[in-house]
């Protein structure tokens, strides 16, 4: 068997880990290279990049003609400066928070920032919480929490049966666009007509690390969403963490399409945050990895050759195709690209593959992939692999600055975090912050993790699933959710677009599975025994390997029953308890006839 072609060449710092014995029988890992200076906040890269590049593109986004609005760094420094001066002349602060709902764009970036300056935190909030929710429960959840004095809604229109329902005495709504008919709102342009003052100035010096710069929420496990405290130390040190990894950004500046939303902190934080420190552009992506909104994305990278591409494994399931079909899409996609970065998930082998070999037709090397682990908590990168990987699964080494505690946890190892990137807890939750953290001020993350080589901690972490995922079977045999999974839907692509695990105090396991939009328009018959040739083919030997019995489920999951994020996580707990009927109709006996029968 022929060796692979070589890797593109790539700057990669080279990890130096130390591991150190615990008493309790664990260990932690923590990089031998030191987390140098950073910035207090992150408006001071801001300053940074208008004093420098002050014309170069920092943001575009698609205006209604097709073409793309720019802002520059120089008018968005200008801009925001504008901003914080309106809000200090209303007396925003720390105290004062900024509820954001719309979705990515330039406006909302200019709003970010010029909170930021004013010393106020924003709070962006998901699209689908108000456009896609029934009941828009978590979005009066998220105002009960923030309690904000401004909410900045773009276009106000499409907000206004959410905002009707709020209680919006002394909140004030900002809208670019469009506002929303019997709700008294002031146009963004109004904001910048304040010109910065000594006031702006002195609050842009008094602005320190442990300031809040953003609550972000997250979906978690169950029930509604938590505010996780986000200061702007977390921010700053975080992305100096990147730039000791990543040093051939000194030489590339990121050019980002990106369409990851900055409710979110993959796509708020890192990738934001990535582009605003080290001077590069970022191009919103209107599209993202849906039906009818792909072809967007497809559009957007005719215009775009991106130098890193950030996405989800749904993401690039979806963009595959197309690059496999359009050999100009292709070339393009791949002109100036240095990295491929994937995260939330474990890339499937077959996608891992199918990439790398458009790489290899394209350029005849392969661009390199890799991926990190983190979290909201964590800013959000507590580890990264800094170095090259074959497949999937390597979570990396902890990043300088952070180190990762690996407590003894039955057969696996729960991985814990330390750093100037973890939270300072949870918004108006003091008990789910205590909850959050051990004896040591490490945060319980809830993954676990193991060393792919137990000699050398270079070598990286392996991500060993979600300790509260796993369960027995009624044999008393653990399953491990996270690898069975990703296994899973490995074998059956391109039919399974996401499943969720069965099996708890059960006799075998099951799946509850989506099907593609490709496998939904192949005759049924036909899917189900594609479904069950592949999975036995997949089988291992071992009942916990072993998946007996699989169902179908036609509709999709739901943002309101807290089974999905707005990125396309599964919960598989709220999945699991939503949908506790359909489990029990996997497991009847005699077996019915929807359910796939695994031999």
């Amino acid at each position: 068997m022929g060796s692979k072609p070589p890797f593109l060449p790539l700057a990669l710092a080279e990890p130096r880990i130390r591991r150190i014995a615990h008493p309790d029988g664990g260990f932690v890992l923590e990089s031998a290279e030191p987390l140098a200076a950073y910035p207090d906040h992150l408006g001071l890269d801001l300053e940074r990049q208008a004093r420098q590049q002050p014309d170069a593109t920092f943001l575009a986004e698609r205006d209604p003609q097709g073409g793309w609005r720019r802002l520059s760094y120089a008018e968005a420094w200008n801009n925001a400066r504008r901003i914080a001066a309106s809000l200090l002349q209303r007396g925003f602060g720390q105290d004062t928070p900024v509820l954001i709902l719309s979705g990515n764009s330039i406006d909302h970036a200019q709003m970010m920032l010029g909170a930021w300056l004013a010393g106020a935190p924003v709070a962006p909030v998901s699209v689908a919480y108000s456009l896609m929710s029934q009941d828009h429960a978590k979005v009066h959840h998220i105002f009960g929490l923030v309690q904000p004095k401004m909410i900045f809604a773009e276009k106000g229109a499409m907000f206004a049966a959410v905002l009707q329902g709020l209680a919006l005495q002394g909140v004030e709504v900002v809208c670019s666009a469009a506002p929303p008919e019997g709700i008294s709102a002031t146009p963004f342009s109004a904001l910048l007509q304040a010109e910065p003052d000594a006031a702006a100035e002195a609050r842009f010096k008094a602005i320190r690390p442990d300031w809040v710069a953003k609550y972000l929420f997250t979906s978690g496990s169950t029930g509604l969403p938590k505010g996780v405290i986000n200061t702007h130390r977390m921010l700053s040190s975080n992305q100096q963490s990147i730039a000791q990894i990543w040093p051939f950004l000194h030489d590339t500046p990121p050019r980002l399409l990106d369409w990851l939303p900055w409710n979110h902190t993959f796509g708020g934080n890192h990738n934001f945050n990535l582009v605003l420190r080290q001077g590069g552009s970022l191009h919103i992506d209107d599209g993202k990895p849906a039906p009818g909104l792909i072809d967007k994305t497809v559009t957007n990278l005719g215009d775009v050759s991106p130098t890193i591409y950030f996405n989800v494994p749904a993401g690039y399931a979806m963009l595959i195709p197309f690059l496999e079909q359009d050999e100009a899409l292709c070339r393009r996609f791949f002109a100036n690209l240095k990295l491929i970065f994937y995260a939330g998930a474990a890339l499937p082998p077959d996608l891992w593959a199918r990439l790398e070999a458009l790489s290899v037709r394209t350029l005849g090397q392969r661009v390199v992939m890799t991926s990190s682990w983190g979290s909201t908590e964590t800013a959000p990168l507590a580890t990264a692999a800094h170095f090259l990987i074959e497949r999937a699964g390597v979570i990396g080494v902890p990043i300088p600055g952070t180190r990762i505690k690996f407590v003894p946890s039955g057969a696996k190892h729960e991985m814990r975090v330390a750093g100037p990137n973890v939270t300072p807890g949870y918004l108006g939750d003091t008990a789910q912050q205590a909850a959050a953290f051990d004896t040591e001020g490490y945060y319980r993350i809830g993954d676990a993790g193991r060393l792919a080589n137990d000699d050398d901690p270079n070598g990286g972490i392996v991500f060993d699933g979600r300790t509260a995922e796993d369960f027995k079977l009624m044999t008393g045999t653990w399953v491990h959710v996270g690898g069975l999974r990703v296994g899973a839907l490995a074998a059956c692509s391109p039919l399974l677009q996401d499943a969720v695990v069965t099996g708890h105090d059960r006799g075998f396991v099951g799946l509850l599975a989506w099907p593609t939009p490709a496998a939904k328009a192949m005759p049924l018959a036909e899917l189900r025994q594609a479904i069950a040739a592949k999975l036995a083919a997949h089988n291992g030997a071992g009942s916990s390997m072993r998946i007996r019995r699989v169902l179908l489920l036609d509709d999709p999951a739901s943002i309101d029953a807290n089974e999905i994020t707005d990125k396309g996580y599964i919960n598989q707990r709220a999945v699991l308890e939503r949908r506790h009927a359909l489990v029990e109709r996997l497991y009847a006996e005699p077996q019915h006839a929807d359910v796939i029968a695994v031999e």
